[in-house]
């Protein structure tokens, strides 16, 4: 791990023209992932950009969300969860057996090859190879739908506590306008 692709929390928050406490607030609700080090968090600089330049839509957020529950599955057996997601890759392989989906299976099956942290960092970064790298998941079918179910709505309700109220003089407007 290079030392610069990892940040203090007062270093995040420098980046982000924020406090300290709003950082460890953040990485504490689970919206900036963070690892702990001799008793301190460290956030890597690609997920501190990403909340400067958000590069995910809704549905990219969601399936980051769900790859982190894939990554939980991933610590507590590894084993298991390398080889669903390599049996996946060659299911893949057959029904695509050419296009542009072969360039992201081949990455699928490098990032596999370089074992457990390197597919962390593919299943939880908000880096952009990331978010590209998750569309053609091989890791289908590791979660149980319940789980799956949890996550999903865990994720709404995230997204309910950002959604703002709005005036019903300015919703009038609105619709009218459209």
């Amino acid at each position: 791990m290079r030392t610069r692709e990892w940040l203090t929390t007062g270093e995040a928050a420098v980046l982000l023209r924020s406090s300290r406490a709003h950082v460890v607030d953040l990485c504490l609700r689970g919206l900036l992932p963070y690892v702990t080090i001799s008793s301190r968090r460290r956030i890597r600089r690609c997920d501190v950009e990403a909340l400067i330049q958000p590069r995910m839509d809704r549905d990219q957020l969601e399936t980051l969300w769900l790859h982190r529950a894939v990554a939980g599955r991933l610590v507590r057996n590894p084993r298991a969860v390398l080889a669903a997601a390599a049996i996946n890759l060659r299911r893949l392989r057959r029904i695509h057996p050419e296009g542009r989906a072969w360039e992201w299976l081949d990455r699928w099956d490098a990032v596999l090859d370089q074992g457990v942290e390197a597919v962390l960092e593919a299943l939880t970064s908000s880096a952009a190879y990331a978010v590209e790298l998750r569309e053609t998941s091989p890791f289908a079918g590791i979660l149980p739908e319940s789980e799956r179910r949890a996550v999903v709505a865990a994720f709404a309700e995230t997204r309910r506590d950002h959604a703002r109220s709005m005036p019903p003089e300015k919703f009038e407007r609105v619709l009218r306008s459209v």
